[in-house]
């Protein structure tokens, strides 16, 4: 998978999101979770482009490891949804799914950059 092709996938990741806040009830808790997800959902995607655009290594690297660090944040906001039922499984399993597909893929990019020092 190339860079854009990965840019794609955080940028339909971010519009997916958005599109399950608008599901969450708007309650305090709906409001807080759904922003605390969608804050950290849409900034892993931001850092990623930020990393593209790195001006060293140690930046590619640093800025690949907070979208690590967004996208790992992403996940458990997605599962607290999950726990407390606030939406139902089957709109959230393929968001789980994808959000653990991304962080398999920035570790890996995160282990290669650091070994290619």
């Amino acid at each position: 998978m190339n860079s854009d092709e990965l840019s794609e996938r955080f940028l339909n990741f971010a519009a997916e999101i958005i599109k399950l806040f608008s599901l969450l009830s708007k309650t305090y808790v709906g409001r807080h979770i759904g922003g605390q997800l969608v804050r950290a959902a849409t900034s892993a995607g931001a850092n990623y482009e930020e990393a593209r655009g790195a001006e060293s290594r140690a930046d590619f690297t640093h800025k690949l490891q907070i979208v690590l660090k967004e996208l790992r944040e992403s996940l458990y906001w997605l599962r607290l949804i999950k726990r407390a039922e606030l939406i139902q499984s089957e709109k959230i399993d393929p968001l789980v799914s994808e959000t653990k597909e991304l962080i398999n893929i920035i570790a890996k990019s995160v282990v290669t950059a650091k070994a290619n020092k």
